[in-house]
């Protein structure tokens, strides 16, 4: 079965981590942290809907403004989630340019704070020059910060030495294509499957039409063709401070996910940096990947110190992993 999500990590094991996360069946993506995007192609940059950026450290957030500069004229909002000083740092980097000529243009950008129990909304509007809007509060004690028909984001809270979140994507459903019964219904692979499938998540009536090269067909004679499978489940923590505290939590927060991005900062025999810098150790992050039974860990973000030998991070972090 082929997984839902386009995944992509940018900026190798040294540079900026920032994780691209196309979603097909919608056209658009999600980007985890906004570092150095610029190994995006424009379109791809444009695509993103939803950016969830972990903390406002520079290596984190200076992509906003690429991320800007792309989507200044775009009609669709751009949505930034991030910790509870969120939409003060988006503010900030709004009132660095002059907005005197944009008083007709579309562009509009949601902020969603989230503190640990409720999540505020701002809203910044071309139309208004990109002053703050306060749009209001919401609940959030699960860390939810999207509901989507097809999948869910939530946020934890850690501790970076500041508020760093970590991230969890989980589609809804798997929805897969049986080819060969594709075949002997006579069907053949094209743009409709695309829509039928974005269909399927918004839970149709078994009578809703579906139109095949001008053919029409119910959703209930197609579902011979459906195969569902387990929502994929990706996880993304970095920047996080290696106390007993943060690793219990975030062991619990990524348990069962398909693929784990975790930072793997330091090696363990650096652990006295590690605490300093709040950082993981590789060996950490290893043992957060096998306490919550991921199927697929991923060691991102490793310190410049070891530019030279990256694979004895990657062995101690696996070495660990597969204990």
């Amino acid at each position: 079965m082929k997984p839902g999500f386009h995944q992509r990590m940018l900026n190798g094991y040294f540079g900026d981590p920032c994780l691209f996360i196309r979603v097909p069946w919608e056209k658009r993506a999600l980007q985890f942290d906004l570092g150095d995007i610029t190994g995006l192609s424009a379109s791809e940059i444009y695509k993103i809907s939803d950016a969830f950026v972990s903390h406002a450290h520079i290596d984190h957030f200076i992509g906003f403004d690429v991320l800007l500069r792309m989507i200044v004229k775009r009609t669709a909002p751009l949505n930034v989630y991030g910790p509870s000083d969120i939409a003060a740092r988006v503010q900030g980097k709004l009132r660095g340019y002059t907005w005197n000529l944009i008083h007709d243009y579309p562009t509009k950008i949601n902020v969603f704070a989230f503190d640990g129990k409720k999540v505020t909304r701002s809203a910044f509007r071309a139309r208004n020059k990109f002053r703050k809007e306060i749009i209001g509060e919401t609940d959030a004690e699960d860390g939810l910060m999207l509901k989507d028909p097809a999948f869910r984001v939530n946020a934890l809270i850690l501790s970076h030495g500041i508020p760093c979140n970590a991230y969890s994507l989980t589609a809804a459903v798997g929805i897969n294509i049986d080819k060969d019964m594709l075949q002997r219904k006579g069907l053949k692979v094209g743009p409709w499957l695309t829509d039928f499938k974005k269909l399927l998540r918004e839970n149709p009536r078994s009578d809703h039409p579906v139109v095949i090269e001008g053919k029409i067909y119910t959703v209930g004679q197609l579902m011979e063709i459906v195969r569902f499978s387990k929502g994929q489940k990706i996880s993304y923590a970095t920047d996080v401070g290696i106390s007993r505290r943060n690793v219990d939590r975030l062991v619990d927060f990524v348990k069962g996910s398909d693929v784990l991005y975790c930072e793997a900062y330091f090696l363990e025999e650096d652990i006295h940096r590690a605490r300093e810098r709040f950082h993981l150790t590789a060996k950490v992050c290893g043992k957060i990947g096998r306490e919550a039974g991921v199927s697929k860990l991923v060691p991102i973000h490793f310190s410049p110190k070891y530019k030279d030998c990256p694979e004895r991070i990657i062995e101690e972090a696996m070495e660990e992993f597969k204990k």
